[in-house]
Order: C-alpha cells, then sequence, then structure tokens
C-alpha cells in the first residue's frame, strides 16, 4: 500500500492510532506503551470525543472501549463503518467484556479485532505494525 509524504495511506489514513477508553489508567498506560514504540496516539475518554478524534483524524487504528458514557464502543464502531470516508480504518475493540455474547456483537457492529483485558501490550503492538504494514488481512474481518 503506497503512502504519501504525511504518512498517509491510499484510502487517506494516517499511521496514527485513536484510544477511545473512559478509564484514565488505561488510557495512560496504552499511550506510554505506543509513544514508546514511536506510535502517534491520540486518546479520548468517552465515545462522543472519539468518533470526533476519529473523523478529525483519520487513523488506521481505533483502540476502543465498550463501556463508556455517551456513546458506547459498539455505537462508535457503528459510526465509524457508517462513514465511507472512514471504511479502512481498522478498530480493535479492548474491553472488560469478555462474554461470547459480547465479542459476537463486537463482529456485528464491525470491528476487526476484540480482546478481553486485561490484554497483552505485545498482541496489541503486534496488531498496530501489522496494520501499518498493510497486512491486516491475516488479522481479523
Amino acid at each position: 500500500m503506497s503512502e504519501d509524504s504525511q504518512g498517509r495511506s491510499a484510502e487517506g489514513l494516517s499511521d496514527r492510532v485513536v484510544l477511545v477508553d473512559d478509564e484514565a489508567n488505561i488510557r495512560e498506560t496504552v499511550a506510554f506503551i505506543l509513544d514508546a514504540e514511536g506510535i502517534e496516539v491520540e486518546t479520548a475518554s468517552d465515545g462522543v470525543e472519539g468518533l470526533s478524534a476519529v473523523k478529525r483524524l483519520r487513523p488506521k487504528v481505533v483502540l476502543l472501549d465498550v463501556m463508556m458514557p455517551r456513546m458506547d464502543g459498539y455505537e462508535v464502531c457503528r459510526s465509524i463503518r457508517s462513514n465511507a470516508d472512514l471504511g479502512g480504518v481498522f478498530v480493535l475493540i479492548l474491553t472488560a467484556k469478555g462474554q461470547k455474547a459480547d465479542e459476537l456483537k463486537a463482529m456485528e457492529v464491525g470491528a476487526d479485532l476484540y480482546l478481553s483485558k486485561p490484554f497483552d501490550d505485545e498482541v496489541v503492538l503486534r496488531v498496530i505494525r501489522a496494520v501499518f504494514a498493510g497486512e491486516r488481512t491475516s488479522l481479523g474481518r
């Protein structure tokens, strides 16, 4: 996949991550890990703020919690999928909701991958690197 001088893919998406989670410690920890790896990350504390950041920044990856105020992660994912300009965004749901029904609902609304908390940082980093490298087909839908 070719990129322009601004790090945007042919789909117009940038090599950055938007992390949407209402838990400050999760946002801080994950942002610290991504920053340490040289991955540009923008954080949001609820679904409304997160969806706004996704529309504005057009990231390649969204890390998304499910249980949040104002707009839950399922609705954020559904909104991303209904926006043609965001079709190439990789949505990774990271949530404490660990039931099979929750995972199925995440896939129904268009998530590419679902991981339960606590999650392995290395797994998340591998997914992000693969998406940035254009290898997303081996990761999910």
